[in-house]
């Protein structure tokens, strides 16, 4: 035993499991005759419903399992309050509401429930133990969820691990902040902490390890997986962390409260904004439809800021706080949980948000005259720092004005500022504090698919591409089959996905499916990454100069800076 954990340290990564994370051999049953599982939890029993993946392979998906009690009511601006038991089998064989907001499909503010989807159950006192992943959904705070529709495991559970996907509470309903006791804010991310809670108490039951859990968000919830990191609630609730195309490392504005914005919320549902006492208890009362509608209302040019409603520093009411400083003071001075990471951008990231710009020659106008204005909250800085804006025309646009043929350096704009400084700061700093390594990685594979394809008919690699070899995402995309050109890089993801949950290193050892890479953490030293393409390659050093006048506009905050402390 002594020599395998010697070993084990030798080859630098933690194994959370000795099995291999490859899929078995394909299984010839109909999951139509299979009888509904059942597990039994800490709050009841819970009746799912089994399903194929892409390639044929059985799992079991437990869907709409409320985690907390409804956010409703009383518990309207509070933070999430544990699920009681209940009695009875708890029917678990379909997705609910999403949170409230625009949206085709059925929403609720009855909408904290979760999503198990795993490959095996305990069975006669035998639990398989395998890695859990936790997603957490993209969608500035405002929109989507972690429902099968769009968050399918069909791809994913070709490996052997646990995924769980959840929805956690958006915009007003989920960050309203006044900056006081009355609302202080924070209470989407005190609901993912509920979700990691529930993981750790009721995961074995589905098969999954307790112990071996990876925190994986994408855009803002790779925002929020870097959060984690900082936060005091989440200690010890996570084991490797996934930051994904979004992180809390870069330019972002941390504010106290959002009383301006609750203010402005306030009146779009009919409530005074004087007082705060009446505000709220109107707000308390108000339509949740209305509060999830009125997204559009906040916009200050076409569809920025894409954020607005978020986390903020937490002011002390005897309450648990999520958010005690800065997240970039905590990452200075290394009081952030030390796990493995994984951490990249696509190659285009955001681009197609400058699409609606470059193609209408009133939209030019006006982002041309009025970019002191606009610029700021497009991306995402402090309003009134006009001369950030004169750096970022000179250096994107050479002081020219935005026109039809600014498409790409618009939106690498749009791409630093929202996605990719953030988790190239994020990438640096943690590279420097942590015992544990840091995988950084860029996507530039181009696919039979994507989110954004312009009537040039260009490809890119935008914002999500990657995600749709790993989740299904049935409302905008068919499903691969095992044989589409694209279900190699469905197995390539998958196995790095994979290979990270149960050893917190996406290269254990050389392998053809991973085209004999091995993948070198990064250091601030060698700046390597994975250029995750055609094929599996090494590289140094992403998009250099870009990153560099990024670090020079917003210099890291003094660690002794009083104010970025709540």
């Amino acid at each position: 035993m002594w020599t395998l954990l010697v070993l084990l340290v030798q080859v630098g990564f933690i194994l959370c499991k000795s099995s291999e994370s490859s899929g078995s051999s394909s299984s010839e049953e109909d999951h139509i005759s299979i009888p509904p599982p059942h597990v039994t939890t800490q709050h009841g029993t819970i009746k799912g419903l089994a399903d194929k993946t892409y390639k044929g392979e059985t799992f079991y998906s437990f869907k709409g399992i409320r985690y907390v009690e409804a956010p409703v009511g009383d518990l309207r601006f509070k933070a999430p309050v544990p699920v009681k038991p209940w009695t009875g089998v708890y029917d678990a064989s379909y997705d609910r509401p999403a949170c409230p907001q625009p949206a085709s499909f059925p929403t609720d503010e009855d909408c904290l429930f979760l999503n198990v989807h795993t490959r095996k159950l305990p069975k006669r006192g035998k639990n398989p133990k395998y890695p859990v992943i936790l997603y957490i959904h993209p969608g500035s705070f405002t929109t989507r969820s972690g429902n099968t529709a769009m968050v399918g495991p069909h791809y994913l559970l070709e490996r052997k691990v646990v995924l769980v996907t959840i929805n956690y509470r958006l915009s007003a309903l989920g960050f309203l902040s006044t900056g006081d006791e009355l609302s202080p804010g924070n209470y989407g991310m005190k609901d993912q902490v509920e979700a990691m809670r529930w993981i750790k108490e009721n995961i074995a039951a589905f098969g999954g390890d307790p112990d071996c859990v990876t925190l994986a968000g994408y855009s803002v919830g790779g925002v929020s997986a870097a959060l984690h990191l900082t936060s005091p609630m989440s200690r010890g609730l996570f084991h490797r962390v996934m930051i994904m195309s979004g992180s809390a490392f870069g330019n972002g504005i941390m504010p106290r409260d959002q009383l301006d914005l609750a203010k402005r919320q306030a009146r779009i549902v009919g409530c005074p904004d004087d007082n705060n006492g009446d505000m709220m208890k109107c707000l308390k009362n108000a339509s949740a439809e209305a509060l999830g509608n009125s997204l559009e209302q906040f916009r200050v040019f076409g569809t920025d800021p894409q954020f607005f409603w978020q986390f903020v520093l937490e002011p002390d009411y005897g309450q648990e706080r999520f958010l005690i400083e800065h997240p970039l003071i905590s990452i200075q001075k290394g009081d952030i949980a030390d796990v493995p990471i994984m951490t990249g951008v696509t190659h285009d990231e955001l681009l197609f948000l400058a699409y609606p710009t470059v193609t209408n020659e009133t939209a030019l106008e006006v982002f041309n005259r009025d970019a002191n204005k606009i610029f700021p909250y497009s991306f995402y800085y402090e309003r009134g720092s006009d001369a950030i804006t004169a750096e970022l025309q000179k250096f994107y646009f050479n002081n020219k004005p935005v026109s039809s043929n600014s498409l790409e350096p618009l939106g690498q704009l749009y791409a630093d500022a929202l996605a990719g400084f953030a988790v190239n700061r994020g990438a640096q700093l943690l590279s420097k504090v942590l015992k544990n390594k840091v995988y950084y990685y860029i996507f530039t594979y181009k696919g039979s698919y994507s989110h954004f394809t312009p009537e040039s008919g260009a490809k890119y690699v935008v914002h999500f591409d990657d995600q749709l070899y790993v989740f299904w995402n049935s409302l905008s995309f068919p499903k691969f089959t095992k044989r589409d050109p694209d279900a190699t890089m469905v197995k390539k993801l998958t196995t790095l996905y994979a290979n990270f949950a149960y050893y917190g290193n996406p290269t254990p050892k050389e392998s053809k499916k991973l085209d004999q890479v091995i993948w070198t953490p990064f250091t601030e030293q060698n700046k390597l990454y994975l250029d995750v393409g055609d094929r599996l390659t090494m590289k140094s050093d992403i998009f250099p100069e870009r990153y560099a006048k990024w670090r020079e506009l917003f210099p890291l905050p003094s660690a002794n800076d009083r104010t970025a402390v709540a």
